[in-house]
């Protein structure tokens, strides 16, 4: 195992690196670090050059100071990517890595080439919200509006901090302020225009419990992508690969390496 700390949109990234052979780069999900993937990464150097890293703003990876849309997290991987000097690649997304895949396989003139790609629980379909969340969306609102008043952060200067850190998903209460604001950036974007881009052969791995990317997700997926396939975990969630990780590391395996 190769422990590098690079600089890479001018902030300091840690990643590690494992193996020999074609590389494979693990696109993490939103807040997770190098090890909820080392299982993974253990299988894959078994027979290739294996490559994960910190997300922003987790682990040993600094948070970038602005609140990047989807084409600065593309800008990010491509700058990483090119800064090793890859020419030739296949790439693993889970949930939001998956997503900044998605977008970056639209962008024409890459320096690198894809060769395959793994998609699990995959983000980057954006659904109308339940009435119950709209209205919690208005309440949010309405409550930030009310307590921004100069009158009511006198008298209540804490309010609105504490408003704020009892608001949102845990992954959104848990992220560095710039990271928050680039989460809502990243949910409103949907791709699923840009999936018929994606031309080279992908796997979709999913678990059919998976709530925060639903199995109807990956049906959509294997329908606009032109060379995908779709593995269907029973009884798994969205960390499909931490569940079964045996079964999943060989599908993995079989995928990238052909069978051979």
């Amino acid at each position: 195992m190769i422990f590098i700390n690079i600089e890479v949109k001018n902030i300091n990234i840690n990643y590690e690196k494992k193996g020999e052979g074609k590389t494979v780069l693990i696109l993490p999900g939103w807040g997770t670090t190098i090890d909820v993937y080392r299982n993974m990464m253990n299988s894959i150097s078994e027979y290739a050059n294996v490559i994960a890293f910190d997300m922003p703003g987790y682990g040993k990876s600094e948070a970038p100071e602005d609140a990047w849309d989807s084409d600065a997290w593309v800008d990010f991987i491509v700058e990483l990517i090119e800064s090793q000097g890859i020419k030739e690649l296949d790439l693993i997304g889970h949930s939001n890595g998956g997503r900044i895949i998605i977008k970056m396989m639209s962008r024409a003139n890459l320096s690198f080439k894809v060769g395959k790609i793994i998609l699990i629980g995959s983000a980057g379909i954006v659904h109308k919200k339940p009435l119950k969340i709209r209205l919690k969306v208005k309440k949010y609102k309405l409550g930030k509006k009310i307590l921004n008043l100069k009158f009511v952060k006198k008298l209540f200067p804490n309010a609105l901090e504490k408003f704020q850190k009892n608001a949102g998903s845990e992954d959104y209460r848990n992220s560095p302020p710039a990271l928050k604001q680039s989460m809502v950036k990243l949910l409103n974007d949907d791709m699923r225009d840009l999936l018929p881009n994606i031309k080279v052969p992908t796997l979709l791995l999913w678990g059919e419990n998976d709530t925060a990317t639903p199995i109807e997700d990956a049906e959509l997926m294997e329908k606009s992508i032109p060379d995908a396939g779709l593995v269907r975990v029973t009884g798994c969630s969205h960390y499909v690969f931490l569940e079964k990780p045996a079964y999943i590391n060989n599908i993995i395996k079989t995928f990238l390496t052909g069978g051979k």
